[in-house]
């Protein structure tokens, strides 16, 4: 705690993960710190939307790494066990392919996968996924801290800190290949490779152009996915409500329209109501592309680097649903594939249309391993990847009414039914994303991952402009719940660094192990 002098105050500008969690740790540390949210709710993308009278979870749906909330919140002196009621999942994913009858299911349980892939494929597909999980791992280990929780690596300082046994598992991965390449030297089965290749959509990417480094996500995974009662959206609640008894002036239906700076530093910023809020320090928890675009000030817009609509990650068409299905056995997550792959993403990506043919995923939220818990309606998120491009067009009804057709047609050939009114569905479409998230174009996971250095491409926390800081998916780590969170912890600590608080360092010193452990 601060004990003399003035205390530093500090902005967070979005209650999104990541500004919750600078927030927290900032306050928690003696600062005085106000949250501003333009919102009536926190979240950010964690969002829910209102369907037929229900609260649909319209963002993320997986809850894992939850090292990265337990240690944080044990510096806190709590746990998450005290603010969540969480349950873990055993069926990670159901997968079923269009024109073909066996579903594929991935369990928490390495050895029930290989025994469901052994009868899906074959046996000697089930011990290559062995092998692959072990790479994952090994891949895992060896990139947590260099890269996860390092304030912002580069690639010299990597491989210091990775040592000869990290680049040689680097080297043994592949670093130049795609991730698309890398599965193709994995599983023989096409259908196998197609669904660990979609492991690139969890950062918004294409798994052509992604890089090999992205099947550490199968370790993640493995190790761990839980549900949250109440829905995902109640992570955000729990920690806004956690960071108001901790002191954080947590301030709703309140746009920055600008970060105000005096002498090249930041000293305050302004609200679209006209009233001006000062402090010392501002925490960015939006996408950094709108700091790039001056939607925060056209004194900012030359410290950052612009992203163009060719380097941002996916969007998606969603249809939230309070819906009646019928005919395949859903559990909580759910994937409908397509027979080709690589026109979804030649679509998306080259011909920035919706896809003719994309991949659904639906999140059934009211299943469990168990299936559904009384007969009746059921909360569903369907999702269909698309183009960011939500700034630059807008998606007419023709395009949008094929996507949907097309989407519930392969459902329907897989043997899903839904079956909804109206008033029981919600559209969301880029354009909608890009007015929900500015600066985005509609981008749901920053920048794309295309290239083996685009993990050295995202913004740090620290800014070139003095007391300017940023967190959330769109910056290093990246994307995703348990990194935007990652983010906040390396903006907050980043700053305490900066302000003596803390010794300097490249990387958040977090005690204790990780989940792997």
């Amino acid at each position: 705690m601060l004990k003399t002098g003035q205390t530093p105050r500090v902005v967070v500008v979005g209650a999104g993960i990541g500004g919750l969690v600078s927030a927290l740790v900032l306050a928690h540390h003696g600062l005085d710190v106000t949250l501003l949210e333009s919102a009536s709710t926190p979240g950010g993308k964690i969002r829910q939307v209102q369907v037929d009278g229900v609260g649909v979870d319209a963002g993320p749906t997986v809850f894992t790494m939850r090292w990265v909330l337990d240690q944080m919140l044990q510096e806190l002196g709590t746990s998450l066990e005290d603010i969540l009621q969480l349950e873990p999942i055993g069926v990670l994913a159901r997968h079923a392919w269009d024109g073909s009858s066996p579903t594929l299911d991935l369990h928490a349980d390495t050895s029930r996968t290989a025994e469901a892939i052994a009868q899906f494929s074959s046996p000697q597909e089930a011990r290559r996924f062995l092998g692959f999980c072990e790479q994952a791992r090994n891949l895992y280990n060896t990139l947590e801290k260099p890269y996860i929780r390092s304030e912002r690596p580069d690639l010299l300082s990597m491989v210091g800190d990775l040592g000869w046994s990290g680049v040689a598992t680097l080297t043994g991965l592949g670093p130049f290949a795609s991730l698309w390449r890398s599965l193709g030297r994995h599983f023989h089965d096409p259908r196998l490779q197609q669904l660990f290749g979609r492991y690139a959509t969890y950062c918004g990417s294409s798994p052509w152009s992604a890089p090999a480094t992205l099947m550490l996500v199968a370790q993640v995974e493995l190790d761990g996915v839980w549900s949250v009662a109440g829905g995902m959206h109640r992570v955000a609640q729990a920690l806004a409500q956690l960071a108001e008894n901790r002191g954080v002036k947590l301030r709703y239906n309140s746009r920055c329209e600008r970060i105000e700076t005096d002498g090249g530093r930041v000293n305050g910023v302004q609200l679209a109501s006209g009233e001006r809020v000062p402090a010392e320090h501002v925490v960015f928890n939006g996408d950094v592309a709108a700091l790039a675009q001056g939607l925060l000030g056209q004194e900012l817009m030359s410290r950052f680097a612009p992203v163009t609509p060719a380097q941002r990650s996916l969007s998606a068409f969603t249809l939230s649903m309070h819906a009646q299905t019928q005919g395949f056995d859903l559990v909580r997550h759910n994937v409908f594939f397509n027979q080709d792959y690589r026109r979804e993403f030649d679509d998306i990506f080259n011909k920035r249309n919706l896809p003719t043919q994309g991949t659904v995923y639906v999140c059934a939220q009211d299943r469990s391993d168990h299936g559904l818990a009384q007969p009746g309606l059921e909360r569903l998120l369907c999702l269909v990847n698309a183009p960011a491009d939500g700034d630059v067009r807008t998606f007419n009804f023709s395009e949008v009414q094929a996507c949907e057709s097309s989407s519930l047609a392969l459902m329907r050939r897989c043997g899903l039914e839904i079956t909804a009114s109206p008033q029981q569905v919600v559209r969301t479409l880029p354009q909608d994303f890009a007015h929900l998230f500015p600066g985005s174009g509609g981008a749901l996971y920053g920048q794309a991952t295309h290239g083996w250095m685009s993990a050295f491409s995202r913004p740090s926390a620290r800014s070139n402009i003095p007391g300017l800081y940023t967190a959330g998916g769109s910056v290093h780590p990246g994307p995703g719940v348990p990194m935007a969170a990652m983010s906040g912890r390396l903006a907050a600590a980043t700053l305490m660094a900066d302000l003596g608080l803390t010794k300097p360092s490249r990387r958040v010193v977090i005690s204790g192990g990780t989940s792997m452990r």
